[in-house]
């Protein structure tokens, strides 16, 4: 099952929070929405999914339409972020912290979640 990882930020610091899995669009929109106002949030920062010569991968489309959606139906600003090798960068930190493959893989997503909007933030000073 696709899960997205989600995270929060103060000013400049990212938290992870629980993914979520994206099964149903209705559902997704809901716990986005939820989210928003929870943590009140101003803007959405999307990972980029790009080859690694900085070309856009065949799931960069996908993003850029889940991101009209979010606008069109949520009325939040969304920016993006490049996502090139957060995954692994995530699963090489989780793996320090958590033994446990099965606990591990149900974080990596909000993990990598969390390091792109902290290099989102970073570039953002």
């Amino acid at each position: 099952k696709k899960r997205i990882g989600l995270a929060v930020s103060s000013t400049f610091i990212a938290t992870p929070l629980e993914s979520i899995l994206a099964d149903k669009p209705e559902d997704v929109f809901a716990k986005i929405s939820e989210i928003i106002k929870e943590h009140s949030v101003g803007k959405i920062v999307l990972g980029m999914p790009l080859n690694m010569d900085g070309t856009e991968s065949g799931m960069t489309k996908e993003v850029r339409s889940f991101a009209g959606e979010i606008e069109k139906r949520l009325q939040i600003k969304v920016d993006f972020a490049d996502e090139r090798l957060t995954s692994r960068d995530a699963q090489s930190k989780l793996a320090l912290s958590e033994k446990n493959w099965r606990k591990r893989k149900k974080k990596i997503d909000s993990a990598a979640a969390c390091l792109i909007l902290q290099n989102y933030l970073d570039r953002k000073k």
